[in-house]
């Protein structure tokens, strides 16, 4: 069953950059899930574990670190991706203590992002 597709869940409160990059990576072949905040990406992950997860970090209400910290309780071991914007790479560090696998910075280069999914699933 080596064809099952991997199930990626966005979490980003930019409601056309999450649509967008969800069409672009089912175009690659992944199977995603969108959110346009925390609570609800929490909320699907309870009740649907994922692969991966990418948050981004700047979002109202659950921010991307509190939503990390939350998904690492129900899932431990799934890698999360961060993506960060406003040229800050300490926020990204951050989630990376907290257990991130790693962040990338918006705008959002597709094969930079690819990449680090495969490298998270390797691990």
């Amino acid at each position: 069953m080596s064809d099952k597709k991997i199930k990626i869940l966005l979490i980003d409160d930019e409601e056309e950059f999450v649509t967008t990059l969800a069409q672009r990576l089912e175009f690659r072949g992944y199977e995603t899930k969108t959110a346009l905040d925390g609570q609800t990406g929490i909320d699907i992950l309870a009740m649907d574990p994922y692969d991966i997860a990418i948050i981004d970090m700047m979002m109202p209400g659950i921010n991307g670190i509190e939503t990390l910290k939350q998904l690492k309780i129900i899932l431990p071991n799934m890698p999360v991706i961060l993506l960060t914007g406003h040229g800050s790479t300490k926020s990204g560090m951050e989630g990376m203590h907290l257990g991130a696998f790693d962040y990338l910075m918006k705008p959002l280069d597709i094969n930079d992002l690819i990449e680090k999914i495969t490298s998270a699933l390797k691990n």
